[in-house]
């Protein structure tokens, strides 16, 4: 596993070279963002052991495998985190495929896992978590969150973008990353998304695969546009 310090208090991990989490600190100890892929919890933990700070949280963007799919090898590591998702993706966590009535009818795509957790902390747009606010960024997956550090502005997206093989949102398939286009579930609603991040003006860019992208305005912009997107204003 390969571990990059982003920020003394913003620390990514990465496994096989294209599947990340973040370790994000706070007073009290460290949030997780993401699990990644099977078999993961072990390398998670020693690398917090490493900074010298617990994990009391575990926040899911989203519910695809290589997201999730260490959950409960570090549920059974760390019994006293706290374990949160967004209230949405909670069904999808739970087995439970069905789109509500007023979500569009695409398919759900993408590696789904049966996991055994669940989560103690449910999640909607604007709530905080630690140094975290919660932006409900669907499209991805109906429930997909990402998460906006107030400390600096730094916007954790999940797949709502990706930055391997270029910048890209999570509505357009990248041609040199197509993972994260080929397990979207609805492009118009991942195009809304995308633009709505992107009228946050986030300092620094941090995805589901690829690098953290400082002062990432221009690219993001670039990103829109190979998508046909217009960037939506902060509210």
């Amino acid at each position: 596993m390969r571990v990059t310090t982003v920020r003394p208090d913003l620390t990514q991990l990465t496994r096989l070279r294209f599947v990340n989490a973040y370790l994000v600190a706070e007073d009290n100890g460290l949030t997780l963002v993401d699990t990644m892929t099977s078999g993961s919890g072990s390398g998670i933990v020693a690398a917090a052991e490493a900074i010298g700070r617990p994990i009391v949280r575990i926040v899911l963007t989203h519910g695809h495998t290589d997201h999730v799919g260490s959950l409960d090898e570090l549920a059974r590591l760390l019994p006293d985190a706290v374990v949160a998702c967004s209230t949405r993706e909670s069904r999808l966590l739970a087995g439970d495929r069905a789109l509500a009535p007023d979500e569009p009818a695409s398919k759900l795509r993408g590696g789904w896992k049966d996991v055994a957790s669940r989560p103690s902390l449910l999640l909607d747009d604007g709530d905080r978590v630690g140094s975290l606010r919660v932006v409900a960024a669907p499209g991805h997956t109906p429930g997909h969150i990402a998460l906006v550090d107030e400390r600096d502005g730094t916007l954790i997206a999940g797949d709502a973008f990706s930055t391997l093989g270029g910048v890209s949102s999570g509505g357009r398939t990248n041609p040199r990353f197509p993972l994260v286009g080929m397990a979207r579930w609805d492009r118009p609603t991942a195009n809304a998304t995308a633009a709505r991040l992107a009228g946050l003006a986030p300092s620094a860019l941090a995805t589901g695969h690829g690098r953290v992208v400082a002062d990432p305005a221009r690219a993001i912009e670039r990103a829109l546009a190979a998508a046909g997107v217009a960037r939506a204003e902060a509210a």
